[in-house]
């Protein structure tokens, strides 16, 4: 699977650029403190740099070369890591020990000097301390960069899946009202209803076009949402015009807030089916948008068969848990849908969306 960005090549880069900077900032700090410490001591910070610059050059080219190594380790426990790199200290220390003897001999002494055992002992011990103490460092940013990337990786997946998910949601929408659509079409044709089906046809022709090219991951205005669900009543319209009337009313400012793409036709078609189609008279869907507090709030109203409060026709619910899902999925439990009857005979929805998605 592509991830964006860097791949395992790209992440070994900025492994390795990390590792630079740290092994810079590193030996820059013991040259600094040594610096001040050899002052304290009596010894010209100035003279003994050319030493000291030499000395760790070496010493940096170790680390790397005990890097490399170290790595090759990083998928085993931590017992193999700290066992490797006190060995790896273990040998590096004595040639860094040895290099300083050699280097101070040319820079600070030019005249030939006795080997002092205690001396390169001492040196053997500090120079092992650093190294070790590079190891420790060196593996705590590998964890560092790997958990990282773990995150990032984990997060691209969480993306990839919301995505998804949420692709799949606004998906079942156009089969369901395409399904229904088509044995309206049926229906008007058995009736001898030509002409209806026709006009039908182009209507539904015109909304598919508009709603293929959606993409169910990008919000669009509220205007335009309610642009699609005319088309949509338009549909429907040809089958229910006489009994049918829709009003919308939204407040001053919110046309231009972004809903996820035809997350109203679901509603839209429970109240033609449940609504419109399960009576004989007059029915009247109503929607209204408003701002309220931190949000956006659209309640859509419809006319429906008498029913108990709180009852609900089998089938309607299928419809409005997919809203639900998509808006849980979009908003991450910010938003919420609430339905039901409102008094006998009025059926109501309404959805509440944030209006900060920072």
């Amino acid at each position: 699977m592509a991830y964006k960005g860097a791949g395992w090549n790209g992440v070994e880069k900025e492994r390795c650029k990390a590792i630079l900077r740290l092994a810079a900032a590193y030996w820059l700090a013991v040259f600094v403190s040594t610096s001040v410490f050899w002052g304290i001591a009596g010894t010209d910070p100035v003279e003994s740099a050319p030493g000291k610059l030499a000395s760790i050059a070496f010493a940096s080219l170790l680390t790397i070369g005990m890097t490399i190594l170290l790595k090759h380790t990083l998928s085993g426990p931590l017992w193999r890591q700290a066992t490797v790199a006190f060995v790896l200290s273990l040998v590096a220390a004595p040639l860094s020990a040895g290099a300083d003897y050699l280097i101070y001999i040319v820079c600070a002494y030019p005249e030939p000097a006795p080997f002092d055992m205690k001396e390169f002992t001492y040196s053997t011990v500090s120079s092992m301390a650093l190294f070790f103490g590079w190891c420790c460092l060196s593996l705590v940013l590998s964890y560092s960069l790997a958990l990282a990337e773990g995150e990032r990786r984990m997060a691209a997946l969480r993306e990839e899946a919301l995505t998804a998910q949420m692709r799949a949601l606004a998906y079942q929408v156009n089969p369901h009202f395409l399904f229904n659509t088509l044995n309206a079409m049926a229906g008007l044709i058995e009736e001898g209803a030509n002409a209806h089906a026709r006009g039908m046809v182009l209507k539904l022709s015109a909304f598919l076009r508009k709603t293929l090219t959606l993409d169910p991951t990008q919000d669009i205005p509220l205007k335009e949402e309610l642009a699609l669900q005319s088309d949509y009543l338009a549909v429907e319209s040809t089958r229910f015009s006489d009994r049918m009337t829709v009003s919308f009313s939204v407040d001053e400012g919110m046309n231009d807030i972004r809903v996820p793409p035809l997350i109203l036709q679901p509603i839209f078609e429970n109240a033609v089916k449940y609504g419109v189609g399960a009576t004989r008279g007059a029915v009247e869907i109503a929607l209204r948008a408003e701002r309220l507090g931190g949000a956006l709030v659209i309640s859509v109203e419809n006319d429906a068969p008498q029913a108990e409060a709180g009852e609900m026709p089998a089938g309607m619910g299928i419809g409005l848990r997919n809203v639900a899902d998509r808006i849980a999925t979009r908003f991450s439990g910010a938003a919420s849908l609430s339905s039901g009857y409102i008094r006998p005979g009025r059926f109501g929805v309404r959805l509440l969306l944030p209006l900060d998605r920072s």
